[in-house]
């Protein structure tokens, strides 16, 4: 019989034959053998655990090829270790469809390597949820695969909790250490992109409002943010799938109508594409493809919305694409393709001598094709086609297993210009606000008088262009000249216009500029020096408040400035400076009696103590009366009222209106009587976290016309029911037509809140509209 050495031995080399079989082709097969023969004593503990990866490794060898295709030299076995790493620490975990988690991470990794990033990306990808899902520490990553890869890990795992929640600030406040992650390193957010590609390919797992919300949340960040860093493949695909699962039924007709037009319409595509190479090589070109296909469904669905056609009534749903050597021979062919066929006036936008910020290059025309019918031809060259498909990824280069940006640090200027601003705004929801209008707009391009091209989002103004070139040229604009003619500053900025600014040392922002401007750096700054001009003004009024108060009980602001009670007062009022405790009370957030009292002489016989008391009392008495969750220029507790005529709900925008000795009235920004109130009283106020922690609750008017049939009004009512909505008047009339209109008043505690039921509504059969009324 044999011993039990010889067992484990003879276990050892199974053990060993077993693993080598599964081994990929790229593993030192011979090191591993001599590492493990004549091996003495019992095989250790690790040799005879379960192999986690074993059933993953065909995918895993996907995986390699696919960076095999453009990594030099790729260092496989570092990649090997973590995904194997990451078999192991989630071999127990499960994704909502019951696959094995190890699944994901190898998608992203997928994905990843289709950017074609470098190996310690890879390893990120395969370990970005480690550290967040298992007890595995950033320490021992570190340990195990460098500082470098615990670095993008580290990034990852931030991100990976950032979730849209309906809490708005909380969202803005995301998007914001997304943006300070990128800047920290550029491939965080390549690999959350891949991340968030996966998550969305198999999101019919997920419930029904969860589905909803991370598409929402696609479809408003992060599709955007694929399409700014230039990735056209990613943006297309986030595009497409945020509609699958935000319009599902719109999604699933389009789906088979483009279908169908591929396949009826396949002929003639592959006609277009033969006259195509047919006059481009008898013109003697070289080199080139021609390639043809349908629009992207995302694309058809925003020109069917914005034109308000349907899909029949579309006219240019082809695309086809010329792809050449050189820039000379985009021109070239754009020559031939119009002695070809007639273009279409105004249809025509040259990419290549004006980039897009996202760096891509093309020439778009579009023409009458065979048969009269209406086609869209690109034309560019093989690497402004890698650029428009890999974005920043494709000005990633190689070196010593080191990736680096390429030497175009303009590609890059926009970033380092959002982290900027996100430094400059104290209110994550404005800098999500303002950002989102330059990460994602339509491009205009303007020169300025030295002939130096400037791109602004669509809706731009001279104000705008007077900040891009610095802050206080924005601050002193005056006026503007556009080719040569004087300009209101509410003028929007077109195409090709010559730009040049007017300035005068006496001008200064006003508030009413924020309706002329949309790039973040103009409002950003426009609302700083408003901001300061409300406070100074502010403090004006307290100042003159303080001083008539003080001067009936025979006190100065001098002899107040200067009495030993005045660090005391401070410090009861959480003011840093008398200045403080000026501003407030001119915005009526502190009453200019109480200050008085504390310093009244004593002519009473109540002591100190007694005077404090009945201060504190005052105090508390005031902040009960207030507590309405709004913060007044970052001041929370100010006497406040709701103006009735708008009814603001909280998470909506709204500003305040300084009344003097009632502190201030909030109205949303909606409101149509903003307009007839005096700049110099408005105000920034905004919803703080007091107005969600205690469910503050606003009645709101709801309009809801639907047809006039039993069971209308119930479900109408079980669906506010649903949502937690109490219905606080009613009032349903019929009309002549067969319809109903139905006005209902409802307590809403937020926003969100209210545009869900508004949704809701909307979507019961029958409802025709379903809207908030106003005044």
């Amino acid at each position: 019989m044999l011993d039990s050495v010889a067992i484990e031995s003879s276990i050892s080399r199974c053990t060993v034959w077993v693993k080598l079989s599964r081994l990929p082709a790229y593993t030192n097969i011979e090191a591993v053998a001599l590492m493990h023969q004549d091996s003495p004593g019992p095989t250790p503990p690790e040799q005879l655990s379960i192999d986690f990866a074993a059933p993953f490794l065909d995918d895993f060898d996907h995986l390699v090829q696919r960076v095999r295709s453009y990594h030099p030299d790729p260092d496989l076995s570092t990649l090997e270790r973590a995904f194997r790493y990451a078999a192991e620490k989630h071999h127990e975990q499960r994704r909502k469809s019951g696959e094995p988690y190890i699944i994901h991470p190898l998608g992203v990794a997928e994905v990843v390597a289709q950017l074609k990033l470098d190996i310690a990306s890879l390893c990120a990808a395969l370990l970005h949820d480690v550290v967040e899902d298992t007890p595995t520490t950033l320490d021992e990553l570190r340990e195990r695969f460098g500082a470098e890869v615990a670095t993008l890990v580290d990034g990852l795992t931030k991100l990976s909790k950032l979730r849209f929640s309906t809490h708005e600030e909380h969202q803005a406040e995301n998007f914001r250490k997304m943006i300070v992650a990128m800047s920290q390193d550029i491939r965080i957010i390549l690999i959350k992109l891949a991340d968030r590609l996966h998550n969305m390919r198999t999101l019919e797992h997920m419930r029904e409002q969860k589905r909803f919300d991370i598409a929402q949340e696609t479809s408003d960040i992060y599709a955007p943010l694929a399409n700014r860093l230039g990735i056209g493949w990613m943006r297309s695909a986030l595009q497409d799938l945020s509609l699958r699962f935000l319009h599902a039924e719109e999604y699933v007709e389009l789906e088979k109508k483009v279908e169908r037009v591929e396949v009826e319409r396949g002929a003639y595509i592959e006609e277009v594409i033969e006259v195509l190479e047919k006059v481009l090589t008898d013109q003697g070109m070289k080199g080139f493809t021609v390639q043809g296909r349908p629009k992207a469904i995302y694309s058809i669905y925003r020109k069917m919305k914005r034109s308000n056609v349907e899909f029949e009534q579309l006219y240019d749903l082809l695309a086809f694409r010329i792809l050449v050597d050189n820039v000379s021979a985009c021109y070239a062919a754009l020559g031939y393709v119009h002695m070809l066929w007639h273009p279409i006036p105004g249809r025509f936008k040259d990419y290549i001598a004006l980039p897009k910020p996202n760096m891509y290059q093309s020439l778009h025309t579009s023409v009458l094709g065979p048969y009269r019918e209406r086609i869209e031809i690109q034309i560019r060259t093989f690497s402004m086609h890698q650029v428009a498909e890999e974005g920043i990824a494709a000005h990633w280069l190689y070196k010593e297993g080191r990736i680096s940006p390429g030497d175009d640090e303009r590609k890059f200027a926009w970033l380092r210009q959002l982290v900027e601003w996100q430094q400059d705004v104290d209110d994550p929801k404005e800098f999500l606000d303002t950002v989102k209008i330059d990460l994602f707009p339509d491009e205009v391009y303007v020169f300025t008088p030295r002939s130096e091209v400037k791109s602004f989002p669509k809706g731009a103004t001279p104000i705008d262009f007077a900040y891009s070139v610095h802050s206080e040229i924005g601050h002193h604009c005056a006026g503007a000249k556009v080719n040569g003619a004087i300009v209101p500053l509410k003028y929007q900025l077109c195409n090709g216009d010559i730009v040049s600014i007017i300035t005068n040392p006496n001008q200064r922002p006003k508030q009413d500029w924020l309706q002329y401007t949309v790039t973040s750096r103009a409002r950003t700054k426009i609302k700083q020096f408003v901001r300061k001009e409300q406070r100074d003004r502010s403090r004006e009024i307290g100042q003159q408040l303080l001083e008539k108060s003080l001067k009936r009980v025979g006190m100065t602001l001098v002899r107040l400035e200067k009495s030993p009670e005045l660090e005391k007062m401070l410090r009861a009022y959480g003011a840093s400076t008398l200045d403080d405790v000026l501003v407030n009370v001119g915005l009526g957030k502190l009453q200019p009696e109480a200050i008085c009292e504390r310093f009244t002489p004593k002519e009473s016989k109540e002591d100190e103590g007694e005077a404090d008391a009945r201060l504190d009392k005052l105090l508390n008495r005031i902040k009960r009366r207030s507590q309405t969750g709004i913060s007044v220029d970052g001041v929370d507790d100010i006497m406040v009222r709701f103006a009735k005529c708008c009814t603001p709900v909280p998470g909506e925008p709204i500003i305040g209106f300084v009344t003097r000795g009632r502190g201030v009235t909030v109205h949303a920004k909606s409101c149509t009587k903003i307009d007839d109130m005096e700049l110099e009283r408005q105000i920034d106020c905004h919803w703080d976290a007091r107005a969600a922690a205690t469910e503050l609750k606003r009645a709101v008017n709801v309009r809801v016309v639907c047809a006039d049939k039993p069971g209308m009004l119930t479900t109408m009512t079980q669906c506010f029911t649903g949502l937690g909505i109490n219905i606080t008047q009613a009032h349903c009339r019929t009309t002549e037509e067969g319809r109903a209109i139905n006005a209902f008043e409802v307590l809403v505690k937020d926003v969100k809140q209210l545009q869900n039921a508004l949704k809701s509504l909307a979507r019961i059969p029958g409802v025709y509209s379903a809207e908030r009324v106003i005044g």
